[in-house]
């Protein structure tokens, strides 16, 4: 890569380059897993292969991170109103985001992958969305616990 120049120089750039990228992959596992335990276990979740349950993941997983932003950048926007009107309209933002994001995701696995894959409905994406996010937050607290 870059040779070391110092302090928050290209090295320690790439290296956090590099760390996010392992978080990214560790993600899109943690999400293989739950995906496919959905599948195995409730009936409404389908995927014909694991390939597909993999590409799935991916997919998730970038519309997620999209998701997490929005509603990061709307929770600010809630914190930082002061009046009613604009607490009321950050608020409806959120809700939008929450509940809009659920049917971008059914919309973009039937876009994508069409009846070979299937999420349900808009009660079963939300418990998977749910369960993806639990799981991946479990997963990130373990890794960064030391260890006994």
């Amino acid at each position: 890569m870059t040779s070391e120049t110092g302090r928050g120089g290209p090295v320690r750039t790439a290296q956090g380059w590099l760390r996010r990228r392992t978080v990214d992959i560790i993600d899109v596992f943690v999400y293989v897993v739950v995906l496919n335990l959905a599948v195995e276990y409730l009936p409404s979740v389908i995927s014909e292969t694991f390939t597909l349950s993999l590409l799935t993941a991916v997919l998730l997983k970038v519309v997620l991170e999209v998701v997490l932003l929005l509603k990061g950048a709307v929770v600010t926007r809630l914190r930082s109103a002061r009046t009613r009107r604009a607490k009321a309209a950050s608020f409806l933002m959120l809700w939008v985001v929450a509940a809009g994001s659920k049917l971008v995701v059914l919309a973009l696995i039937d876009l994508v992958f069409g009846d070979a894959v299937s999420l349900g409905g808009f009660i079963p994406v939300t418990l998977l969305v749910i369960t993806l996010l639990f799981a991946r937050a479990t997963v990130r607290r373990s890794l960064h616990e030391p260890p006994d």
